[in-house]
């Protein structure tokens, strides 16, 4: 569909998928962000995926320098931040050179020509510039001399410093993409207004450089035409564009005003799961207490005594951290006192690749302590339901004195979505097990018979006088007890009580077909690559196939045997070497499970998994 702006033809698509990168000082986070929030304004449905180095500031023009951030927006759903680009903006020749594979044939690169020198060049592994040698030509390329223009359009901006002219070619970029998909400026400019409120020249400097860029793409000729994406349309309600980790923030400050109780939050700063810490910090006024401990182990104790004296209780890490709080998790679960660990999973092992997505800590998540130690592992799949998960993983550990593990990663927790803005009022009830009136039949490990959970006391209530500690506990007073039958006895108990969490969570149930020649199965993040993934196969008019994703992995929602058997294949695809489906494996025999896995610190794309699912359906 073609309409016109400014005497200028506007075609009208139903999404498209961009990319900025450059060094990771230019701005390309901020680029990205202000993107997609115009867009999130104007009604698109929306998916990011931020990417960036490990480094807080890497060598300039440095391949693995390359700092970039890929947005998805569409008139219709939008479940992924895209594969292939339609736009790439290039501020220098190593991000050209690491994502031009990603851009289809015959679609819009603009470069800063500027950034295009000698050093450069050889700082990225060219022989040759890109721009002159013809290796472009299958593209359309926009060469605009961004840092020049920049400076031309600043020139009469006094006191302004070189280094803060030069930085902010990023909304020269910026200005050109708004044009060219009919994009408004003016929530970028409040966005200066509010956050530079103190510096009025740097205020001055952006809007500039924007409405330059903006001006600049309007009288381009290399740019035929502009576009537009209409307006999704959503469920009605109030929406705003969340993060996956200031939703999981959210989604604990909602679940410790459902439960009365106050949060408290005890962590060490870990990428990629220090944002949350972040957040909370924000909302003290109500009643959070955040503890930035000196290290993982001191985080997850201190939420440990937290949650003895009567708190939510939350501790924050990604894989590493988990591995040191191990034993201390070991601990919670053995006095059977709620808690919430949330795990942002990173690429690993050891330090790994701080900054990328990996699926690799289930394992760890599940058996990694020593003894018979089962807790709840919970997973989120969206930016925007880690909210609901992070609520979720509160509830379960308050209603059933168990530590529960919530697996997120770094893909949907740096990640944006638009997300419904819920009521705590609509939320489900969250029934502690505190005790207050004291019986004289009290025993602190009698339990509830439904659950098997035992009673929540809080020190310093009369009459209700305990221990706890890491050796084993009698079943009915809980003191010391090294009777070997008693010990047994505990163990299949605590196993007992986190495999009754089954009758407290949904079950399992499938997309696109409930049975047929294959199901794929995924969990957590991938949610949104395997369900773009399945619906184009389906639309494409191939064999029936079915999705299936976990949220409950330990314990497995009560159906799972069932609906797996109702298909002949099934594939587990997942961001690890093949964890989940091991997990599938040992529970169910008899099953045609395939694998494909990814680890490469990147999400999985849309051909790559379609070419699995042709292989298998053949």
């Amino acid at each position: 569909m073609i309409t016109t702006k400014n005497n200028g033809p506007v075609e009208v698509l139903e999404g498209v998928v961009i990319r900025f990168v450059g060094d990771s000082g230019d701005g390309m986070q901020l680029t990205g962000t202000q993107f997609s929030d115009t867009s999130a304004m104007f009604g698109n449905d929306i998916a990011t995926f931020p990417n960036y180095p490990a480094e807080i500031r890497a060598p300039q023009g440095s391949l693995y320098g390359v700092s970039g951030f890929q947005v998805h927006i569409g008139s219709v759903e939008v479940s992924t931040p895209g594969d292939d680009l339609d736009l790439l903006v290039a501020m220098n020749p190593a991000g050209l050179k690491t994502n031009l594979h990603a851009v289809k044939p015959g679609h819009t690169i603009i470069v800063d020509t500027d950034s295009f020198t000698k050093k450069n060049l050889e700082k990225a592994k060219y022989e040759s510039n890109p721009l002159e040698d013809g290796s472009l030509d299958n593209y359309s390329v926009i060469e605009v001399a961004m840092t020049s223009l920049t400076k031309e359009a600043l020139k009469d901006v006094v006191g302004l410093d070189n280094k803060s002219i030069t930085r902010s070619k990023n909304m020269f970029a910026l200005g050109m993409v708004y044009w060219m998909y009919h994009r408004e400026k003016d929530y970028t400019i409040d966005f200066f207004n509010k956050k530079f409120k103190n510096k009025p020249l740097i205020i001055e400097a952006n809007t500039k450089v924007l409405n330059a860029g903006y001006f600049f793409a309007e009288t381009l000729e290399l740019i035929p035409n502009s576009y537009t994406i209409s307006p999704a349309k959503m469920e009605k309600g109030t929406y705003r564009i969340i993060m996956g980790n200031a939703a999981t923030a959210w989604g604990l400050l909602a679940a410790a005003e459902k439960s009365g109780l106050e949060l408290f939050l005890g962590s060490y700063p870990i990428t990629p799961a220090t944002d949350i810490l972040h957040e909370l910090v924000k909302h003290k006024h109500f009643g959070v207490k955040a503890f930035q401990a000196e290290d993982e182990i001191a985080g997850i104790s201190s939420a440990i005594g937290a949650s003895f004296a009567g708190d939510l209780a939350v501790t924050t890490t990604s894989g590493p951290g988990l591995a040191l709080k191990g034993e201390a998790l070991g601990l919670a679960m053995m006095i059977e006192l709620p808690l919430v660990v949330v795990n942002v999973q990173r690429g690993g092992p050891s330090t790994g690749l701080p900054t990328k997505t990996e699926q690799s800590d289930l394992l760890q998540a599940m058996y990694g302590r020593n003894g018979e130690s089962p807790v709840v592992v919970i997973a989120a799949s969206t930016p925007a339901n880690c909210f609901n998960y992070a609520f979720e993983a509160a509830k379960l550990a308050l209603e059933h004195m168990t530590p529960v593990i919530l697996l997120t990663d770094g893909y949907i927790a740096n990640g944006s979505a638009p997300w419904k803005v819920i009521s705590v009022k609509d939320m489900p009830e969250i029934k502690t097990n505190k005790v207050t009136e004291y019986s004289e039949n009290w025993h602190p490990y009698d339990r509830h018979e439904d659950t098997l959970a035992r009673d929540w006391a809080v020190p310093g209530t009369p009459g209700f006088e305990h221990r706890v500690g890491g050796l084993e506990k009698d079943s009915i007073t809980g003191n010391v007890s090294y009777v070997p039958e008693n010990h047994e006895k505990m163990t299949h108990l605590r196993a007992e009580k986190i495999k009754r969490v089954q009758n407290y969570i949904p079950n399992l149930k499938t997309e696109f077909a409930t049975e047929g020649d294959l199901l794929v199965v995924g969990w957590g993040g991938t949610y949104g690559s395997l369900h773009s993934a399945v619906k184009q196969f389906n639309e494409d008019g191939n064999k029936k196939v079915g999705l299936a994703h976990f949220n409950y992995i330990n314990p497995l929602p009560k159906n799972t045997e069932e609906v797996l058997r109702k298909f002949k294949k099934i594939i587990v695809c997942e961001l690890n070497s093949g964890q989940f489906v091991n997990v599938l494996k040992m529970n169910f025999k008899n099953l045609d499970i395939y694998q494909h896995n990814k680890v490469q610190g990147l999400p999985f794309a849309n051909s790559e998994l379609i070419d699995q699912f042709k292989q298998l359906v053949k």
